[in-house]
């Protein structure tokens, strides 16, 4: 072999192991050096970096924040009604190395799982010791903080910072839909006949008011007629007497017309009397004598 072809060996071997011993350190990762398993080194500034061919092992872990979508997961909160909750949180490894020696060669696909038990078992937790309709409403957000808190701390011990919990939606079983209607159309019949109800006791009160103010109404003023009645029955009788008193033969004519108007008032009177009869005594002569 030619002296030529033997220095093109050599320098490609020597090329071959330089790229062996260099590793480039992205921003967006955290690298580190394993020797035989164990951890070395870590580094997080991005760069060029050199290792031990063969002996060295290089693991890059992603830096930047990633999702972690769980499956929708039924809880029981403290009122008894069951939810579908749909939930998601987002994540990052904060210690590379406590990350290694938790997760092992699985890496993120093996963390992955552990954070999901981590965030379910919170989630149960903390919804768990609320009503449902809190759950539901935009209150719900101090418990999305509060889960992200608590998963926060069980995943530390992974090397993972929990960044933000957040509920994507929570709501009733299909197979309890039904019978949730039911409830609530129960429940708003019971308070229309509660309504209804209500109404007719203030239709009856109303009209027993009206009713009595109508009778107190009538009683008034059959008793102003009454008194009217009776002081002008008395005003006549006055001028009846003060009449008498003047002129006695002309209250004896006037009660004659008056005695004639009732006898023969009617559209059919008959009267079987003597001409000769006192009757008559006005209607015989000019006088009436």
């Amino acid at each position: 072999m030619k002296r030529s072809q033997i220095g093109l060996f050599v320098l490609i071997a020597i090329v071959f192991g330089a790229l062996q011993a260099v590793y480039i350190v992205d921003e967006r990762q955290t690298a580190l050096k394993l020797r035989f398993g164990e951890v070395r080194d870590e580094v997080r500034d991005p760069g060029f970096y050199f290792k031990v061919p063969v002996f060295d092992e290089i693991i890059k872990y992603d830096d930047r924040i990633l999702p972690l979508d769980t499956r929708k997961l039924e809880v029981t909160p403290a009122d008894g009604r069951r939810l579908e909750v749909d939930a998601f949180a987002r994540w990052r490894i904060a210690d590379a190395k406590q990350f290694r020696r938790a997760v092992g060669a699985s890496s993120i696909a093996g963390a992955v799982p552990r954070l999901e038990r981590i965030l379910n078992a919170e989630l149960r937790e903390v919804l768990g010791k609320v009503n449902s309709g809190v759950v539901l409403s935009a209150d719900r957000v101090v418990l999305m903080n509060q889960i992200r808190d608590q998963a926060r701390s069980q995943a530390l011990s992974l090397g993972v910072d929990i960044v933000d919990v957040r509920i994507k939606s929570a709501d009733l079983p299909k197979q309890n839909l039904e019978a949730t209607f039911e409830r609530m159309r129960a429940e708003r019949q019971r308070l229309a006949a509660d309504e209804i109800a209500r109404g007719n006791e203030a239709a009856q009160r109303l009209r027993a008011t009206a009713d009595r103010t109508v009778v107190e109404t009538v009683s008034e003023a059959r008793k102003q007629a009454q008194i009217i009645r009776g002081e002008a029955d008395a005003r006549r009788n006055g001028i009846l007497a003060d009449a008498l008193g003047r002129d006695p033969e002309f209250y004896a004519f006037f009660r004659s017309l008056e005695a004639y108007e009732n006898a023969l008032g009617g559209s059919n009177s008959s009267m079987v009397i003597t001409p000769d009869s006192e009757f008559f005594d006005y209607l015989k002569s000019d006088t009436g004598r």
